[in-house]
């Protein structure tokens, strides 16, 4: 499968080396004009069938009827197995069942990838098992966590002060790694299925947009890199647009080849060093 990032267009690369904006803005600009094809020109609905982009239980066969303890024990053992084979170059993804849903065959090639996602995670979650990690030596830890804990309540200072907290560990213990805080995702709003469809009604998008803001002054007090995703999946009115979610919360395939390219272009332009 040819890769998604090689579609780019030149210009719109060259326009955001110039300028120093970070890549999304380009891409949100060329999503604007219609172009999705620069994404995904090469991938026709034939191809994804063919790349067999399954529903995530498929994927996960019986794992996903696991508690949350047993989550925690399986992704210890798997993180275990990292820190004894070393694979180089090691990208770790942390968060809830939006990074535990992401299709193995989706994430960029230029890295082995650890998932470490478990669904219905909260920040204060991840923050108690960040442990787990300690010994994996990644090259890049990429976060994204907060939307269950606004599902569940939770207040915008204890959000973000367990965001702070996650990033200082990580940094502590990977002082030589890339730590990325990626943005919260917008929710589907009146369109969504979602089981819990009226506690996502209960969270304005305009919240999310409020917090992200905050989680990049974070990053940038942290002296870590924050990646804001918001504007590849938000429409006019700032929800998630339909054709990347499955029920207004989860993502649909097409939702994970975004989060794939800017995943891709965000690694090839801020992280090499």
């Amino acid at each position: 499968m040819s890769t998604p990032a090689k579609t780019f267009p030149t210009f719109a690369i060259l326009l955001l080396v110039t300028n120093g904006i970070l890549l999304l803005a380009a891409i949100l600009l060329i999503w604007r004009q219609q172009a999705v094809t620069a994404f995904f020109g090469t991938i026709s609905p034939n191809h994804l069938q063919s790349e067999n982009l399954a529903q995530p239980t498929s994927q996960l066969g019986p794992r996903h009827k696991l508690n949350y303890q047993q989550w925690v024990d399986i992704l210890k053992k798997e993180a275990q197995v990292a820190a004894q084979n070393r694979p180089e170059p090691l990208a770790i993804m942390a968060g809830d069942s939006l990074s535990l849903w992401f299709p193995a065959e989706l994430l960029p090639e230029d890295s082995n990838w650890l998932n470490q996602g478990i669904s219905g995670e909260t920040s204060a979650g991840l923050l108690k098992r960040l442990e787990l990690l300690d010994r994996t030596q990644p090259k890049t830890i990429f976060v994204m966590i907060g939307i269950n804990d606004l599902i569940r309540g939770i207040s915008d200072e204890i959000i973000l002060e367990n965001q702070r907290q996650i990033v200082r560990y990580l940094r502590k213990v990977h002082p030589n790694t890339h730590i990325v805080i990626q943005s919260i995702l917008p929710h589907g709003a009146e369109e969504a299925t979602w089981e819990g469809r009226e506690k996502l009604l209960a969270i304005p998008n305009s919240r999310i947009q409020e917090l992200n803001q905050q989680l990049r002054a974070i990053g940038k007090q942290e002296g870590i890199k924050y990646l804001d995703l918001y504007p590849l999946f938000a429409n006019k009115q700032g929800n998630l647009r339909l054709e990347l979610t499955t029920d207004g919360l989860h993502l649909s395939p097409q939702g994970y080849l975004v989060w794939r390219v800017a995943l891709q272009l965000y690694s090839q332009m801020k992280l090499q060093n």
